[in-house]
């Protein structure tokens, strides 16, 4: 059986007429949650923080890096749950063991090269693996670094409260790197 059939047949199962009340699209909780795509992360940072289907919007990509930090998807995505879905706080969440932390460029690109990519067409499109990938040294610089993209971004309001943490992937636990209660009234000195 393959992946798409098993995923099918679970479906099937899952699904149970008025099993599920619907829910609004609007954030219950008003909170975001910007994390990454570890599968450690799936059922388990959600309940860890006490959140419940339709309390939050969660944004995922690999390592929650920006790369893009004006006009990429975390940004617009965040926009849009501001100003259309009511979000009033962010929590930027990245964890303990990240993968992004130990990859390496040039491993990645001979990867993608032997898998059919062309050179020619990474070096054009990617000149600078590394900070397409949004590699970075240690999970906790990283979530400084993108509460501070976000605290500056001109697309975000100053009322809105970016906190950063960071989560472990073994126990649950979160530790505080970022409070954005006491961060705003230092918004206009983050560069």
């Amino acid at each position: 059986m393959t992946q798409l059939e098993q995923v099918i047949s679970a479906n099937k199962s899952f699904v149970k007429p008025n099993a599920f009340p619907p829910l609004p699209k609007a954030p219950q909780k008003q909170m975001a949650i910007f994390t990454c795509m570890d599968t450690r992360l799936v059922d388990f940072l959600e309940p860890a923080m006490g959140l419940k289907r339709g309390e939050a919007k969660v944004i995922k990509n690999a390592g929650n890096t920006i790369v893009d930090p004006m006009s990429g998807t975390i940004i617009r995505s965040l926009v849009a749950g501001i100003f259309m879905l009511g979000v009033e706080e962010i929590f930027v969440i990245g964890h303990r063991d990240c993968g992004m932390a130990e990859i390496d460029a040039d491993s990645v690109k001979q990867d993608m090269i032997d898998r059919g990519i062309s050179p020619v067409i990474i070096d054009i499109h990617i000149p600078d693996l590394k900070q397409w990938l949004g590699i970075f040294a240690h999970p906790v610089e990283n979530i400084e670094r993108v509460v501070k993209i976000l605290r500056n971004n001109p697309l975000i309001p100053k009322d809105v409260p970016i906190h950063g943490l960071l989560f472990c992937p073994n126990d649950g636990h979160l530790d505080v790197v970022v409070n954005g209660y006491t961060l705003e009234c230092f918004a206009d000195q983050l560069v």
